[in-house]
C-alpha cells in the first residue's frame, strides 16, 4: 500500500495556513520524504507520522523552503535512536550544501548517512529493489532542480484455485510463477498466465520547481498521481516566466499531455488567500484536478 501525506503547501514562505515544502510517502513501512522545508518534523508530528521511518530524503533542489527543515530532522533522528542509514538524493551540489547544513551548528552527528549527487542531464532510474524504482530527470529552474517518480513494480497475483487444481501450492514453484517464470509438474508445463494475473504497480510523479518543459511531461507519463507545482494564476503567466514557475494551466497542460491520471496542484504563493481560480484554471484543462492542501492523505 502506498499511502502520501503532503506536509506543505506554501512557496518561499509558510502562511497561517500553509507550510512550506515536503511530501511523505510510506511504502509498506518505509518512508520516503521528498524535500524538507522549515517546520517538516513539526508538521509530521501533527500528522502522527513517526519520523524514524524515514529511511530516503530526495531533494528536488536547495532553494531554502525545500530544505531548512533538514538540519532539524537529522539532528532528531540522532536523538532517537534512528538505527537505520539515512539515504539523502540530490542534484549537483548537494554533497556541498550537506557538509555546509552539518557545519553550522553545534551538535553530534550520531546519524549515518549516505549522500547521493545524481545526474541533471537526463532522465535515470537511480535506486530500484524488488518492489520499486525511482527515477528522476532535469526541470527548469534557476538552480539545478529534479523532478522525482516513484514507480511500484507489476507483481503478479495467484489465482489460487487455478494453481490448486493444477497441483500448485505453497512453495518454490508458485514463487517461480510470481517471478514471471513457466513451472514443471507432472510432466507438464504451466505458464504464469495460467495461474495468475498481473497487477500493474502504481506510479507517484512529483514535478517541484520548474517553468514549462517536455522532461516534465517526459517523467509523468501515465502517473497514477502527479503532485505537480502550480505558484501563479494564469494571468500571472510573465511572472511564472520570470522566476522559472508554473501556473496552474501550465501545469494541467502537463498532465494532460502525459497522460496521467489524477492532478494534485502544490507550491502555492502566499499571495493567494483564495485558490478557486488556480483550481477552475487547471480543471479546465484538466478535470481531474484538486488543490493540495496540508496533512492531506491519499491512497494510491
Amino acid at each position: 500500500m502506498i499511502n502520501i501525506t503532503i506536509l506543505g503547501t506554501s512557496s518561499m514562505v509558510p502562511t497561517k495556513d500553509r507550510n512550506v515544502q515536503s511530501i511523505y510517502l510510506d511504502y509498506n513501512g518505509e518512508g520516503i520524504l521528498f524535500d524538507c522545508g522549515e517546520g517538516t518534523q513539526r508538521q509530521m508530528n501533527i500528522a502522527g507520522i513517526n519520523r524514524t521511518k524515514v529511511k530516503k530524503i530526495l531533494i528536488t533542489h536547495w532553494h531554502g523552503d525545500h530544505v531548512s527543515g533538514l538540519i532539524g530532522l537529522i539532528q532528531t533522528l540522532g536523538n532517537s535512536k534512528y538505527a537505520s542509514k539515512l539515504e539523502i538524493y540530490g542534484p549537483k551540489g548537494t554533497k556541498r550544501f550537506m557538509n555546509n547544513l552539518l557545519n553550522s551548528c553545534v551538535f553530534e552527528l550520531a546519524v549515518e548517512i549516505e549522500i547521493n549527487e545524481l545526474d541533471i542531464t537526463k532522465k535515470k532510474v537511480f535506486f530500484e529493489n524488488e518492489n520499486y524504482y525511482l527515477e528522476s530527470t532535469p526541470l527548469n529552474h534557476s538552480t539545478p532542480c529534479l523532478g522525482y517518480s516513484f514507480v511500484e513494480k507489476d507483481k503478479r497475483r495467484i489465482l489460487v484455485e487455478k494453481a490448486k487444481r493444477l497441483g500448485l501450492e505453497e512453495g518454490p514453484l508458485l514463487g517461480n510463477i510470481q517471478k514471471n517464470l513457466p513451472v514443471k509438474i507432472n510432466n507438464k508445463i504451466i505458464n504464469p498466465d495460467d495461474v495468475s494475473v498481473v497487477k500493474k504497480g502504481k506510479k507517484l510523479t512529483i514535478i517541484a520547481d520548474t517553468s514549462s518543459n517536455a522532461n516534465a511531461q517526459s517523467l509523468a507519463n501515465e502517473a497514477d498521481i502527479l503532485i505537480c507545482e502550480a505558484t501563479y494564476a494564469s494571468k500571472e503567466e510573465e511572472k511564472a516566466e520570470q522566476f522559472m514557475h508554473l501556473t496552474s494551466e501550465q501545469a494541467a497542460l502537463i498532465a494532460s499531455n502525459a497522460g496521467a491520471k489524477k492532478l494534485i496542484l502544490t507550491h502555492f504563493s502566499q499571495r493567494y488567500k483564495s485558490l478557486d481560480d488556480l483550481l477552475d484554471q487547471a480543471k479546465n484543462v484538466f478535470p481531474e484536478t484538486v488543490l493540495a492542501f496540508d496533512f492531506m492523505k491519499i491512497k494510491l
